[in-house]
């Protein structure tokens, strides 16, 4: 089968198309014949070598998220599944391939209605926004800033905070033009990257996919009782003292906090994800695609990535 590995971390040249032997499911597995592949945040993180503590080596299959048709199944799954058009999630990694092999219990089927683009543009990125601002424990009324609000997460996390009644939804991207699309999706103000721009002094909460440098400035920005959750880090790791900043305003009572879904019970995130599908197919959650490519193109859309170029999600296609 055809497939894309990172043969060097760094530069997306170091993307390549190869050929691979097909992959064979294993005990609680499924094999998926992959008809959509989504291109995350993470997927750069790891192809640049920022997490290279975390094992990964030359050769990796990238890609987490895919959608298409389960065409196998090892030991101890149902055969149901056999002919299904589901999502599922990978690991990190095997995802830019013709086929893919995941966990049994990391797989939800697709409504007939919904493409298999749109299921790799939510089926992740609704879900991190979803479980993101519960740990925020956002309450109607409040004040909300989405900082990085251009891609997958951050565009879910803006209609979620619309729809749970927050007062204000602010976010941070790099365009006026961009600020004018997600206003359409329920931005009520529009920031640049640094966070300069009309809108509120503080906010209750920060939702960050960003992290990196600037984190600190935007823990500065919390209102008393604020809560900053950190989603993502395409942006690398923040200074080493960012923590100074909540002790510095200790009597503003600040909490931040990491997300991560892996923390979450697989049928917790099964059901939301299986609703926000639902709702996308009617209508009411908006899946947001920037473009989409042929697998061969992988390293062309990390260079889009790179470059911020963009809304949304790529997709892949073998």
């Amino acid at each position: 089968m055809k497939a894309v590995t990172i043969r060097a971390f760094g530069s997306p040249d170091g993307l390549a198309v190869v050929d691979l032997p097909a992959p064979v499911a294993a005990r609680g597995q499924v094999l998926i014949d992959i008809e959509a592949i989504g291109v995350g945040g993470v997927d750069a993180v790891i192809r640049r070598g920022t997490l290279g503590g975390y094992g990964f080596e030359p050769g990796l299959v990238p890609g987490s998220e895919v959608a298409g048709l389960v065409s196998g199944a090892g030991d101890g799954v149902d055969p149901a599944w056999l002919g299904r058009r589901v999502w599922a999630f990978t690991g990190l990694g095997g995802g830019y391939a013709e086929q893919a092999v995941a966990a049994v219990t990391d797989v939800v089927p697709l409504p007939a209605d919904l493409s298999g683009a749109d299921a790799v543009t939510l089926g992740s990125s609704g879900v991190v926004a979803h479980f993101g601002l519960a740990r925020a424990s956002l309450a109607p009324g409040e004040s909300v800033l989405v900082r990085g609000a251009a891609g997958s997460i951050g565009i879910a996390a803006v209609e979620l905070a619309a729809r749970a009644g927050a007062a204000v939804v602010a976010v941070t991207t790099s365009s006026p033009a961009r600020g004018d699309r997600l206003r359409a999706l329920g931005a009520t103000h529009v920031l640049d990257r640094s966070g300069a721009g009309a809108g509120p002094d503080s906010y209750d909460i920060v939702l960050d996919v960003i992290g990196g440098p600037d984190l600190p400035a935007f823990l500065d920005r919390l209102a008393p009782n604020g809560r900053m959750v950190v989603v993502g880090a395409v942006g690398g790791l923040p200074p080493a003292d960012f923590g100074t900043a909540l002790l510095r305003d200790f009597r503003k009572s600040l909490s931040f906090a990491t997300f991560s879904t892996d923390t979450v019970p697989p049928a917790e995130r099964d059901a939301v994800r299986i609703a926000q599908f639902e709702a996308a197919v009617r209508g009411e959650l908006h899946t947001v695609i920037h473009e989409v490519l042929p697998l061969a193109a992988a390293a062309s859309a990390h260079r889009k990535m790179d470059d911020g170029e963009v809304f949304g999600r790529i997709v892949l296609t073998p």
